[in-house]
């Protein structure tokens, strides 16, 4: 501007050089552009080797759909005679694809979600619990940005159906509209662009009042909400090197790390509504529908009632249960080579219990399904737990744990008059206490000395003797007195007689 302003003021390319300190062919140039109509920032677009086949670059941008890279480009327009280098065809090819988006970008319109009209859901990979791989089920409300995440084993429909009841319980209600993609378990078949529902699922929702919806397939944009949901779950949850989580050593403490989640993400400010979804769903729950008192069960199998022995029956064959769930009626149903137990909460439907396939005559139980304390974790079969039915059997057993294990002891090797030392040990206990005397009976059941005045001498030597561990006659070791006193016999004495 302060060369066109120096040209107008003295008239001459010359004199306005002289100025503002410029060469005249400069002023010469910025005039005729000026004269020219064009803006002095343009540049005149010179020829280059790649103008003859820009028509050929504009029509594979066109026949590709605007995704032909530039390296093939190139190497295409060499095999044509192309000379030019690959940065010109590169810089061809991205103009020829900002054009073709110019006029075929796609257009979104906003969605403006309203309170109770959509939840949207996905499922994520999630992390390795005792090497065995697990799923995330993520789903949010469009309104009031409130997620839920459960973790599960697989992805079959029984499974899907129970994380949308527990979704829809948490969040106390059920909306209009779910969104989610096309899986079989949704969506059976396409024909003619037009997607066929599992009936399953078509009844599920007509149980809750919701209607079922899918996404175009291969289309994420028509529902980002989840496949975001997704995204953060598994940032958070599943182990990588960036986040450096601990690897999770059982299931429980995946669920627990998943709930922690949850309550994260939904008591802080979202970044687009600027308040806690948390506080958003209590007025969201005005909309939505209210939810059956009844879980819907039409994708969890057959029922059965669980025995008293904490067991079901499946095609001849015995499987354990959470003995909590005694005489409860719950739901079975074969998930691959895998036994899934289900049962109907209040709070909707939870897996109990996972057995491998078993055999007939080959029941399948587990430790963790009885209590600690149940004797059939901790005796052989056929033996019993001492247990009192007299006064001067209680006397005894309250000696402490020595006793009740001298007992069993004792009558598993058949020793005589046990009665009467039972009767002598309660005696000693008043003497010399109870913990002494269930010591000594405790060492007694461990070297196997049931005989008449073993239990004295325990006695004796646990108040006078050194305290080592009791000595077992075995094969190995025996208490008879050695022979070494005789390894000298025979030989000749210092004097020399022999």
């Amino acid at each position: 501007m302060e060369i066109l302003e120096a040209f107008d003021l003295t008239g001459g390319l010359r004199a306005a050089a002289v100025l503002v300190g410029c060469d005249h062919k400069t002023v010469a140039h910025y005039v005729a552009l000026r004269d020219a109509g064009m803006s002095p920032d343009e540049r005149p677009r010179r020829a280059m080797a790649i103008d003859a086949f820009l028509e050929k670059v504009e029509e594979w941008v066109e026949r590709s759909h605007g995704s032909i890279r530039a390296d093939v480009a190139h190497d295409k327009l060499v095999a044509m005679g192309f000379t030019g280098s690959e940065r010109t065809t590169r810089r061809a090819v991205a103009a020829a694809k900002k054009s073709w988006k110019s006029g075929n970008r796609r257009v979104f319109r906003p969605w403006v979600a309203e309170p109770g009209l959509w939840l949207q859901f996905d499922w994520g990979a999630g992390p390795t619990v005792d090497g065995r791989g697990t799923l995330l089920f993520c789903a949010w409300l469009g309104w009031s940005r409130f997620r839920v995440v459960l973790p599960t084993w697989d992805r079959t429909l029984p499974t899907l159906l129970g994380c949308l009841d527990a979704t829809l319980r948490m969040i106390g209600g059920a909306p209009t509209y779910a969104l989610t993609d096309n899986e079989k378990t949704v969506t059976v078949e396409h024909i003619a662009r037009v997607p066929i529902r599992h009936p399953d699922v078509v009844a599920a929702g007509r149980h809750y009042g919701m209607t079922i919806r899918t996404c175009v397939p291969a289309d994420p944009q028509s529902k980002g909400g989840a496949e975001a949901t997704v995204r953060i779950a598994k940032a958070d949850l599943v182990p990588t090197e960036a986040n450096l989580l601990e690897q999770y050593a059982t299931f429980a403490e995946l669920e627990h790390a998943c709930r922690g989640f949850c309550e994260q993400v939904n008591a802080r400010a979202h970044r687009v509504t600027g308040r806690a979804p948390v506080e958003l769903l209590v007025e969201e729950r005005t909309r939505l529908h209210v939810l059956p008192e009844q879980p819907v069960t039409i994708a969890f199998g057959q029922t059965r009632r669980v025995g008293w022995d904490s067991t079901i029956s499946v095609e001849g064959v015995r499987y354990s249960v959470p003995h909590r769930h005694i005489d409860e009626r719950v739901w079975v149903r074969w998930s691959g080579e895998e036994l899934v137990v289900t049962v109907i909460n209040p709070d909707g439907p939870v897996e109990i219990a996972r057995h491998r396939r078993g055999q007939r005559g080959r029941p399948q139980i587990r430790d963790e399904h009885y209590p600690s304390e149940h004797p059939g974790r901790r005796a052989l079969p056929g033996e019993r737990t001492p247990r009192a039915a007299n006064p001067a059997e209680a006397a005894f057993l309250a000696i402490g744990d020595g006793a009740a294990a001298w007992l069993v002891e004792a009558g598993a090797t058949g020793a005589a008059r046990i009665r009467s030392k039972m009767a002598e040990a309660v005696a000693f206990a008043k003497l010399h206490g109870p913990a002494a005397v269930d010591q000594a009976l405790g060492t007694a059941a461990l070297a196997g000395r049931f005989a008449d005045h073993d239990l004295v001498a325990i006695l004796t030597h646990q108040q006078h003797g050194p305290a080592t561990p009791p000595t077992r006659v075995s094969d190995a070791h025996s208490l008879q007195p050695g022979t070494a006193g005789w390894a000298g016999f025979g030989a000749p004495s210092p004097g020399g007689d022999r």
